[in-house]
Protein backbone atom coordinates (compact mmCIF):
# COMPACT_ATOMS: atom_id res chain seq x y z
CA UNK A 1 0.00 0.00 0.00
CA UNK A 2 1.66 3.60 -0.58
CA UNK A 3 1.64 5.49 2.34
CA UNK A 4 1.20 9.58 2.30
CA UNK A 5 4.44 11.29 4.20
CA UNK A 6 4.21 13.37 7.13
CA UNK A 7 2.65 16.54 5.81
CA UNK A 8 5.60 18.83 7.25
CA UNK A 9 7.30 17.83 4.07
CA UNK A 10 5.13 17.94 1.00
CA UNK A 11 1.73 17.69 1.63
CA UNK A 12 -0.41 15.09 -0.31
CA UNK A 13 2.97 13.23 -1.45
CA UNK A 14 2.47 9.57 -1.62
CA UNK A 15 5.15 6.98 -1.71
CA UNK A 16 4.87 3.87 -3.00
CA UNK A 17 6.27 1.02 -2.55
CA UNK A 18 9.29 -1.37 -4.16
CA UNK A 19 6.39 -3.51 -6.22
CA UNK A 20 4.58 -0.55 -7.29
CA UNK A 21 7.82 1.69 -8.55
CA UNK A 22 9.04 -1.27 -10.88
CA UNK A 23 5.41 -1.59 -12.24
CA UNK A 24 5.26 2.08 -12.77
CA UNK A 25 8.46 2.30 -14.17
CA UNK A 26 7.84 -0.79 -16.59
CA UNK A 27 4.89 0.53 -18.13
CA UNK A 28 6.32 4.23 -18.67
CA UNK A 29 9.11 2.46 -20.95
CA UNK A 30 6.12 0.81 -22.39
CA UNK A 31 4.33 4.14 -22.86
CA UNK A 32 7.38 5.97 -23.95
CA UNK A 33 9.90 3.11 -26.47
CA UNK A 34 6.70 1.62 -27.78
CA UNK A 35 5.37 5.09 -29.69
CA UNK A 36 9.17 5.61 -30.44
CA UNK A 37 9.56 2.55 -32.49
CA UNK A 38 6.31 3.28 -34.07
CA UNK A 39 7.25 6.53 -34.61
CA UNK A 40 10.69 5.72 -36.66
CA UNK A 41 8.97 2.73 -38.40
CA UNK A 42 6.31 5.35 -39.59
CA UNK A 43 9.29 7.55 -40.95
CA UNK A 44 10.56 4.52 -42.86
CA UNK A 45 7.57 4.69 -44.60
CA UNK A 46 7.27 7.98 -45.05
CA UNK A 47 10.38 7.75 -46.75
CA UNK A 48 9.68 4.68 -48.77
CA UNK A 49 6.07 5.05 -49.64
CA UNK A 50 5.07 8.36 -48.64
CA UNK A 51 1.79 9.50 -46.05
CA UNK A 52 -1.70 8.67 -47.74
CA UNK A 53 -4.14 10.88 -47.34
CA UNK A 54 -6.54 8.06 -44.99
CA UNK A 55 -3.36 7.81 -42.29
CA UNK A 56 -3.13 11.68 -42.65
CA UNK A 57 -6.35 12.29 -41.70
CA UNK A 58 -6.70 9.18 -38.90
CA UNK A 59 -3.79 10.99 -37.41
CA UNK A 60 -4.83 14.44 -36.93
CA UNK A 61 -8.14 13.63 -36.02
CA UNK A 62 -6.75 11.61 -32.74
CA UNK A 63 -3.98 14.00 -32.66
CA UNK A 64 -6.56 17.33 -32.39
CA UNK A 65 -9.44 15.40 -29.91
CA UNK A 66 -6.35 13.39 -27.45
CA UNK A 67 -4.90 16.93 -27.18
CA UNK A 68 -7.61 19.45 -26.38
CA UNK A 69 -8.73 16.36 -24.51
CA UNK A 70 -5.59 16.98 -22.22
CA UNK A 71 -5.90 21.04 -22.91
CA UNK A 72 -9.21 21.87 -23.07
CA UNK A 73 -10.28 18.85 -20.52
CA UNK A 74 -7.69 17.80 -18.03
CA UNK A 75 -5.79 21.24 -17.49
CA UNK A 76 -8.42 23.90 -18.22
CA UNK A 77 -11.31 22.57 -17.28
CA UNK A 78 -10.71 19.39 -14.07
CA UNK A 79 -7.63 21.31 -12.87
CA UNK A 80 -8.21 24.75 -12.80
CA UNK A 81 -12.28 25.40 -13.33
CA UNK A 82 -11.42 27.78 -16.48
CA UNK A 83 -15.28 27.10 -17.38
CA UNK A 84 -18.49 25.09 -16.45
CA UNK A 85 -19.92 22.48 -18.36
CA UNK A 86 -22.66 19.51 -18.39
CA UNK A 87 -22.12 16.19 -17.24
CA UNK A 88 -22.06 14.75 -20.60
CA UNK A 89 -19.52 17.11 -22.03
CA UNK A 90 -17.37 16.51 -18.84
CA UNK A 91 -17.51 12.80 -19.53
CA UNK A 92 -16.41 13.05 -23.51
CA UNK A 93 -13.41 15.34 -22.05
CA UNK A 94 -12.55 13.19 -19.33
CA UNK A 95 -12.52 10.45 -22.11
CA UNK A 96 -10.69 12.20 -24.95
CA UNK A 97 -8.22 13.32 -22.42
CA UNK A 98 -7.41 10.11 -21.36
CA UNK A 99 -6.80 8.65 -25.37
CA UNK A 100 -3.79 10.87 -24.65
CA UNK A 101 -1.89 8.26 -22.45
CA UNK A 102 -0.73 10.40 -20.27
CA UNK A 103 -2.43 8.77 -17.26
CA UNK A 104 -5.78 8.56 -16.03
CA UNK A 105 -7.66 12.16 -15.41
CA UNK A 106 -7.66 12.21 -11.45
CA UNK A 107 -3.32 11.18 -11.41
CA UNK A 108 -3.32 13.49 -14.04
CA UNK A 109 -5.03 16.51 -12.51
CA UNK A 110 -3.74 16.00 -9.44
CA UNK A 111 0.13 16.21 -10.21
CA UNK A 112 -0.65 19.22 -12.39
CA UNK A 113 -2.15 21.06 -8.78
CA UNK A 114 0.95 19.69 -7.07
CA UNK A 115 2.85 21.56 -9.78
CA UNK A 116 0.65 24.89 -9.40
CA UNK A 117 1.18 24.72 -5.46
CA UNK A 118 4.77 24.08 -5.90
CA UNK A 119 6.08 25.68 -9.02
CA UNK A 120 9.73 25.19 -9.38
CA UNK A 121 9.96 24.93 -5.47
CA UNK A 122 10.47 21.11 -3.41
CA UNK A 123 7.25 20.06 -4.20
CA UNK A 124 6.52 20.19 -7.92
CA UNK A 125 6.87 16.61 -9.45
CA UNK A 126 8.62 18.30 -12.44
CA UNK A 127 10.18 21.36 -12.47
CA UNK A 128 14.09 21.93 -14.03
CA UNK A 129 15.04 23.78 -11.20
CA UNK A 130 15.37 21.24 -8.88
CA UNK A 131 18.36 19.55 -7.69
CA UNK A 132 19.67 19.88 -11.06
CA UNK A 133 23.35 20.77 -10.46
CA UNK A 134 25.71 23.55 -11.66
CA UNK A 135 26.96 24.00 -15.35
CA UNK A 136 25.57 22.31 -18.71
CA UNK A 137 25.53 19.04 -16.94
CA UNK A 138 23.13 20.53 -14.57
CA UNK A 139 20.97 21.80 -17.20
CA UNK A 140 20.95 18.72 -19.28
CA UNK A 141 19.73 16.61 -16.01
CA UNK A 142 16.90 18.95 -14.91
CA UNK A 143 15.47 19.85 -18.30
CA UNK A 144 15.63 15.74 -18.78
CA UNK A 145 13.62 15.52 -15.09
CA UNK A 146 11.34 17.90 -16.15
CA UNK A 147 10.38 16.48 -19.77
CA UNK A 148 10.40 12.75 -19.10
CA UNK A 149 13.03 11.43 -15.79
CA UNK A 150 10.21 12.43 -13.13
CA UNK A 151 7.52 9.95 -14.66
CA UNK A 152 10.18 7.49 -13.14
CA UNK A 153 10.30 8.99 -9.69
CA UNK A 154 8.96 6.51 -6.90
CA UNK A 155 6.67 9.16 -5.62
CA UNK A 156 3.30 10.44 -6.81
CA UNK A 157 0.47 12.82 -6.09
CA UNK A 158 -2.23 11.92 -3.49
CA UNK A 159 -5.81 12.55 -4.68
CA UNK A 160 -7.30 12.30 -1.69
CA UNK A 161 -5.27 15.84 -1.07
CA UNK A 162 -5.18 17.47 -4.89
CA UNK A 163 -8.61 16.05 -6.48
CA UNK A 164 -11.13 15.28 -3.49
CA UNK A 165 -13.82 16.87 -5.98
CA UNK A 166 -12.94 14.72 -8.57
CA UNK A 167 -13.13 12.03 -6.49
CA UNK A 168 -16.12 12.72 -5.48
CA UNK A 169 -17.83 12.77 -8.40
CA UNK A 170 -19.21 9.64 -9.58
CA UNK A 171 -19.20 9.72 -13.49
CA UNK A 172 -15.28 11.08 -13.48
CA UNK A 173 -14.30 8.40 -10.96
CA UNK A 174 -16.02 5.82 -13.22
CA UNK A 175 -14.14 7.07 -16.22
CA UNK A 176 -10.81 7.39 -14.32
CA UNK A 177 -10.94 3.90 -13.06
CA UNK A 178 -11.75 2.60 -16.92
CA UNK A 179 -8.41 4.32 -17.93
CA UNK A 180 -7.00 1.07 -19.23
CA UNK A 181 -10.05 0.40 -21.49
CA UNK A 182 -9.66 4.00 -23.34
CA UNK A 183 -5.77 3.09 -23.13
CA UNK A 184 -6.53 0.24 -25.17
CA UNK A 185 -8.92 2.34 -27.69
CA UNK A 186 -6.41 4.70 -28.52
CA UNK A 187 -4.78 2.25 -29.63
CA UNK A 188 -6.57 -0.11 -31.42
CA UNK A 189 -9.64 2.52 -33.06
CA UNK A 190 -7.13 4.38 -35.60
CA UNK A 191 -5.97 0.75 -37.01
CA UNK A 192 -9.79 -0.33 -37.27
CA UNK A 193 -10.77 3.03 -38.58
CA UNK A 194 -7.63 2.52 -41.36
CA UNK A 195 -8.83 -1.34 -42.04
CA UNK A 196 -12.33 0.04 -42.96
CA UNK A 197 -11.48 2.98 -44.93
CA UNK A 198 -8.45 1.02 -46.98
CA UNK A 199 -10.18 -2.31 -46.95
CA UNK A 200 -6.83 -3.97 -46.11
CA UNK A 201 -4.70 -5.33 -43.70
CA UNK A 202 -2.18 -2.92 -44.39
CA UNK A 203 -4.06 0.03 -43.91
CA UNK A 204 -4.78 -0.74 -40.44
CA UNK A 205 -0.84 -1.40 -39.91
CA UNK A 206 -0.15 2.33 -41.35
CA UNK A 207 -3.16 3.80 -39.68
CA UNK A 208 -1.96 1.90 -36.38
CA UNK A 209 1.48 3.44 -36.84
CA UNK A 210 0.48 6.68 -37.83
CA UNK A 211 -2.82 7.01 -35.87
CA UNK A 212 -1.79 5.63 -32.60
CA UNK A 213 2.05 5.09 -31.95
CA UNK A 214 3.33 8.21 -34.37
CA UNK A 215 0.34 10.32 -32.67
CA UNK A 216 1.18 9.46 -29.16
CA UNK A 217 4.73 9.35 -29.73
CA UNK A 218 4.35 13.35 -30.42
CA UNK A 219 1.61 14.84 -28.29
CA UNK A 220 3.72 13.50 -25.38
CA UNK A 221 6.28 15.26 -26.36
CA UNK A 222 4.87 18.71 -26.99
CA UNK A 223 3.02 18.03 -23.63
CA UNK A 224 6.36 17.10 -22.05
CA UNK A 225 8.01 20.28 -23.36
CA UNK A 226 5.82 22.73 -21.58
CA UNK A 227 7.26 21.19 -18.40
CA UNK A 228 10.83 20.96 -19.57
CA UNK A 229 11.25 23.85 -22.08
CA UNK A 230 8.63 25.99 -20.82
CA UNK A 231 10.25 26.19 -17.62
CA UNK A 232 13.44 27.38 -18.96
CA UNK A 233 13.24 29.16 -22.67
CA UNK A 234 11.53 31.84 -23.77
CA UNK A 235 10.03 35.09 -22.32
CA UNK A 236 8.09 36.46 -19.12
CA UNK A 237 6.29 39.24 -19.69
CA UNK A 238 4.44 38.77 -16.24
CA UNK A 239 5.58 38.17 -12.78
CA UNK A 240 4.77 34.92 -11.27
CA UNK A 241 6.52 32.63 -8.14
CA UNK A 242 8.72 30.53 -10.38
CA UNK A 243 10.45 30.61 -13.75
CA UNK A 244 7.44 29.73 -16.77
CA UNK A 245 7.92 31.05 -19.87
CA UNK A 246 6.33 31.90 -22.81
CA UNK A 247 7.33 29.74 -26.49
CA UNK A 248 6.10 30.85 -29.47
CA UNK A 249 7.50 27.94 -31.18
CA UNK A 250 5.21 25.34 -29.30
CA UNK A 251 1.97 27.19 -29.66
CA UNK A 252 0.13 25.76 -32.60
CA UNK A 253 1.25 22.25 -31.76
CA UNK A 254 0.81 22.22 -28.19
CA UNK A 255 -2.71 24.26 -29.27
CA UNK A 256 -1.94 27.36 -26.92
CA UNK A 257 -0.35 25.96 -23.85
CA UNK A 258 2.96 26.88 -24.55
CA UNK A 259 1.91 30.35 -23.35
CA UNK A 260 2.72 29.22 -20.58
CA UNK A 261 3.76 32.49 -17.97
CA UNK A 262 0.39 33.90 -18.95
CA UNK A 263 -1.08 30.74 -17.34
CA UNK A 264 0.98 30.86 -14.23
CA UNK A 265 0.43 34.43 -13.91
CA UNK A 266 -3.85 33.61 -14.59
CA UNK A 267 -3.98 29.91 -13.98
CA UNK A 268 -7.46 30.48 -14.10
CA UNK A 269 -8.04 31.88 -17.34
CA UNK A 270 -9.43 29.90 -19.74
CA UNK A 271 -7.94 32.07 -22.76
CA UNK A 272 -3.90 31.46 -22.37
CA UNK A 273 -2.78 33.46 -25.44
CA UNK A 274 -3.74 36.83 -24.04
CA UNK A 275 -3.00 39.38 -27.27
CA UNK A 276 -3.71 39.15 -30.62
CA UNK A 277 -0.76 37.63 -32.15
CA UNK A 278 -0.69 34.41 -29.39
CA UNK A 279 -1.98 31.88 -31.20
CA UNK A 280 -4.39 29.89 -28.84
CA UNK A 281 -6.24 27.09 -30.47
CA UNK A 282 -7.61 25.46 -27.09
CA UNK A 283 -8.87 29.04 -25.96
CA UNK A 284 -11.07 29.68 -29.12
CA UNK A 285 -12.42 26.45 -29.37
CA UNK A 286 -13.94 27.34 -25.61
CA UNK A 287 -15.03 30.68 -26.93
CA UNK A 288 -16.57 29.06 -29.46
CA UNK A 289 -18.20 26.19 -27.59
CA UNK A 290 -19.45 29.06 -25.30
CA UNK A 291 -20.96 30.76 -28.12
CA UNK A 292 -22.73 28.00 -29.19
CA UNK A 293 -23.93 27.32 -25.36
CA UNK A 294 -22.14 24.18 -24.78
CA UNK A 295 -20.47 25.77 -21.87
CA UNK A 296 -20.72 28.63 -19.70
CA UNK A 297 -19.13 31.09 -17.02
CA UNK A 298 -15.44 31.19 -19.21
CA UNK A 299 -13.14 32.54 -16.86
CA UNK A 300 -11.22 35.22 -18.84
CA UNK A 301 -8.66 37.97 -17.53
CA UNK A 302 -8.97 41.29 -17.22
CA UNK A 303 -7.21 44.25 -18.51
CA UNK A 304 -6.80 45.65 -14.98
CA UNK A 305 -5.51 42.07 -14.11
CA UNK A 306 -3.08 42.21 -17.02
CA UNK A 307 -1.65 45.68 -16.37
CA UNK A 308 -0.97 44.50 -12.34
CA UNK A 309 0.74 41.58 -13.57
CA UNK A 310 3.22 42.66 -16.01
CA UNK A 311 7.34 42.74 -15.10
Amino acid sequence: MAQVLDEPVVPGLITMTPRDVAFQRRMVLLITIAPFAGFVAAIVLLWGAGLSVADAAIALGFYVMSGLGITIGYHRYFTHGGFEASGKLRALLAICGSFAIQGSVISWVSDHRRHHAFADKEGDPHSPHLDDGPGFKGVVRGLWHAHLGWLFAPEGSSAERWAPDLLRDPVISRINRLFPLWAVLSFTLPALIGFVVTQSLWGAVTAFLWGSLARIFFLHHVTWSINSICHFYGKRPFQSNDFSTNNWLLSVISFGESWHNNHHAFPSSAVHGLRKAQVDISGFVIVTMEKLGLVRNVRRTSDKQIAAKQS
